[in-house]
């Protein structure tokens, strides 16, 4: 039985959580295409503490969608991260992912993210505040290690389970590869012989439904997160339960319904167009002409405009047999996916 704590999910397939891109609505459509799991973006503890309006409108969910709500925050101190808990679970959370992975510098400098992994203990302490404050079930999610000299998350999972961690998403990179190199699956496959009745998340290198298929086989690991094979493309999670790839017309409607969704969480219409870009990069992408579509919309400043070029290119586009899998193009992946 898939089960986090309390909450049976109805599959293995989980979104994983990317900053700048695992907001409201794409949660929702993720779900809606059959993701058992989205957890939000990371969270900034500090900012729900100082009740940031900024911080605080990263916790806007669809309650009729997301179930059950999984939100990560970050931080490194037991007491300000038990506090922000508390304060996501009044705004809905019903599960508290701890992140204890993002690579970026100004995150970890403050002893956050993936600087957890150089004092387990310190991360056991998270976990442990947050449930006695909350009672919710508390998740985390970890790389191999800082670097290749210090693979530590074994030593990581046990404290973190001993400390009543209740399922753990491993991303096996080092904080020092950041997202270069190859994702080591052999590090998922340990952490699943070594915790056998623990759920453990393999996350890192899904780009299609062969290789989450492929990542439960060889690893063992009880959930597959999908990162980077999500972006443009939320059908991954329907082809995963069985069902049909897009078509351009469900490509090119979805779309616009995204646009329309992520317009109204942003407020602002043009920062809402120039944010929805690397989206629409991420949607073009494998699809003929998509170097030119993307031209197009980066000039481009109002949802109107963004709207008749979408109809324009999705209504008549097809796939591109010859595109390179790993495509040239104006989004950074690392930082999308920090």
């Amino acid at each position: 039985m898939l089960r986090i704590g309390p909450y049976t999910l109805p599959n293995p397939f989980i979104l994983a959580p990317m900053a700048g891109v695992s907001e409201k609505p794409f949660r929702v459509i993720a779900f809606r295409m059959g993701a058992a799991l989205c957890p939000t973006e990371l969270v900034s503890a500090q900012g729900l503490m100082r009740v940031n309006q900024r911080t605080l409108k990263y916790l806007r969910f669809d309650p009729e969608v997301e179930r059950p709500y999984s939100l990560q925050i970050f931080g490194g101190e037991p007491e300000a991260m038990a506090r922000a808990a508390v304060i996501g679970k009044e705004y809905g959370a019903r599960i508290i992912d701890i992140n204890m992975g993002c690579p970026v510098k100004k995150v970890t400098k403050n002893g956050a993210g993936s600087a957890l992994l150089c004092e387990p203990n310190r991360g056991a302490d998270l976990v442990r505040a947050i449930h006695a404050a909350t009672g919710l079930p508390v998740t985390c999610k970890i790389r191999s290690g800082w670097d290749a000299q210090s693979l530590n998350y074994l030593q990581v999972a046990e404290q973190l389970f001993e400390a009543g961690c209740a399922a753990l998403a491993v991303h096996p990179r080092t904080r020092a590869q950041g997202y270069s190199g190859k994702a080591d699956w052999g590090v998922i496959a340990d952490l699943k012989r070594h915790f056998p009745d623990r759920p453990i998340i393999g996350n890192g290198d899904v780009k299609t439904p062969a290789d989450a298929r492929r990542m439960l086989e060889t690893t063992g690991c009880d959930f597959v997160m999908i990162g980077r094979g999500a972006l443009g493309n939320p059908w991954i999670f329907r082809e995963l339960l069985g069902g049909p790839p897009a078509t351009p017309e469900e490509r090119r409607e979805l779309v616009l319904e995204h646009l329309a969704a992520h317009t109204d969480f942003v407020g602002e219409p043009l920062a809402a167009v120039r944010s929805f870009r690397k989206h629409l990069a991420w949607y073009a992408h494998g699809l003929h002409g998509a170097a030119v579509f993307r031209s197009e919309v980066n000039r481009l400043d109002s949802p109107e405009e963004v709207r008749d070029a979408v109809r324009r290119f999705f209504g008549a586009a097809q796939v591109d047999p010859n595109a390179p899998a790993e495509e040239e193009q104006d989004v950074d992946y690392r930082a999308a996916l920090g």
